[in-house]
């Protein structure tokens, strides 16, 4: 059964621990107890609290020094402190000291459920606060996830089927074909939907910091560790946790991560504790882990952890009917974002699309309509424009020359010449054997002079 929190109360008085214990745990709450300061720093050494309950009157201890200590060892626990001398001074040396709330005792049980529960909620926003923080520009500017094809609305089926379920999915494809805001759009659909989202970029983080990205570390356990830092794994505490290229992931990283997956317990670098996370896992990778598998570059046993629930997604090129509506959506966002009156993009230039085979997927439409939108000289972007936005037509499956009339092949060898001078007539001029006027005139009747 899901606890609501892991609790430790620290009192020397037998009974106040025992009724603690009966209060709390008809809660819902794992309880552990300590009678004395040395098994409360055995305990805080080796797990994670959400709630520490502490009596300040504890034998051959000094209430205030313990929890300076607790407040290093662990910055995240809550600690609520008890006392039967419960004097304002006492209360504010405590407070200052980071302690999150104050009991007097004797205490009822509703005092005690009460503070528990605004302790946690402390903890709670803290952790959503960090979380916000680190997701804020991440978050700026997402785009939707779009599409109408039928492989598409397969895709869609798929993940909204596994978004009802807590099982772990893996999401394949090319770069470029939107795993990431499938991703987020599982999570938005699942009961985790109002925890936190946490993305983690196998492809760009740090080898040798990877361990402390993902489960944290504590203060001087490696140089430069300055002080606590709570991990990726930490933060999407009740929600998601979303492995981008998983697939780059070095395998001694493979082990640990696969004994969190299993476990669903991490520990922070340079500590023992163990912390209880409860998130969901979504995993990416454009490579093909089953190759990966075979070589000897990805465990197996990791794989198949991964692997519940595996959705594919189309490259572009397999899905051109979506190509005109995404160009349509990333024409108004980013005509919005530059502020520039541009409302269309001519047929012409929707069939170039369409001839294209888009090796970059999504991401490459995406970058060439913003392109587009900067370049455009007119409210309908049009052929001109595209050798100015530095569209590639390479890839296009080619139309064969002896269907053009030869004005059509002057045209699109003088474009071609363009493109690769950057727009400079004067070199293209040259390159082409002919004077500049001569150029500007040819590109004026086809509607290209700018």
């Amino acid at each position: 059964m899901k606890t609501r929190g892991r609790v430790l109360l620290i009192d020397d008085d037998p009974g106040i621990r025992d009724a603690g214990f009966q209060v709390l745990s008809r809660e819902g709450y794992e309880v552990e107890l300590a009678g004395t300061a040395e098994e409360a720093r055995r305990l805080i050494s080796d797990y994670e609290f959400d709630v520490i309950l502490l009596d300040l009157k504890l034998p051959g201890a000094e209430g205030l020094e313990l929890l300076r200590e607790i407040r290093e060892e662990d910055p995240q626990s809550q600690v609520v402190v008890i006392t039967a001398y419960g004097t304002v001074e006492v209360a504010v040396s405590a407070m200052k000291l980071g302690a999150a709330d104050f009991l007097q005792k004797p205490f009822s049980p509703q005092e005690l459920r009460l503070a528990v529960a605004k302790a946690l909620e402390k903890k709670r926003l803290t952790l959503e606060n960090l979380y916000l923080r680190q997701t804020l520009e991440e978050r700026v500017g997402r785009t939707e996830f779009i599409g109408r094809s039928p492989a598409i609305k397969r895709v869609l089926e798929r993940a909204e089927l596994a978004a009802q379920t807590d099982s772990t999915v893996l999401l394949t494809g090319e770069s470029g074909t939107g795993k990431g805001l499938l991703a987020r759009k599982i999570h938005e659909m699942s009961p985790r939907r109002e925890g936190p989202f946490v993305a983690v970029d196998c492809g760009t983080l740090v080898p040798t910091l990877f361990e402390s990205e993902l489960f944290g570390h504590v203060k001087g356990a490696f140089t430069g560790a300055t002080s606590h830092k709570v991990g990726k794994f930490e933060l999407a505490h009740g929600g998601t946790i979303f492995f981008d290229e998983i697939g780059n992931i070095s395998p001694d990283i493979q082990a640990k991560l696969l004994k969190a997956v299993e476990e669903k317990e991490i520990s922070p670098v340079g500590s023992h504790r163990i912390v209880r996370v409860d998130v969901r896992i979504i995993a990416a990778t454009n490579k093909d882990l089953r190759e990966e598998v075979r070589a000897g570059r990805f465990r197996e046993d990791l794989y198949f952890r991964l692997n519940v629930i595996s959705i594919h997604l189309p490259p572009l090129r397999e899905r051109r009917e979506d190509i005109p509506l995404l160009a349509e959506y990333f024409l108004k966002r980013y005509a919005e974002k530059h502020g520039k009156p541009v409302h269309g993009i001519s047929p012409e230039v929707i069939e170039a699309f369409l001839r294209y085979s888009w090796p970059g997927n999504v991401r490459e439409l995406e970058n060439t309509i913003e392109r587009l939108v900067v370049f455009a000289r007119r409210p309908v972007i049009g052929p001109e424009d595209l050798y100015f936005a530095g569209f590639e037509s390479e890839g296009a499956e080619p139309e064969p020359e002896e269907d053009l009339s030869l004005e059509e092949v002057e045209k699109r060898h003088i474009l071609r010449v363009l493109r690769a001078c950057q727009g400079n007539k004067t070199l293209a001029a040259q390159k082409l054997g002919i004077d500049r006027k001569t150029l500007r005139e040819k590109l004026k009747r086809w509607g290209l002079a700018g």
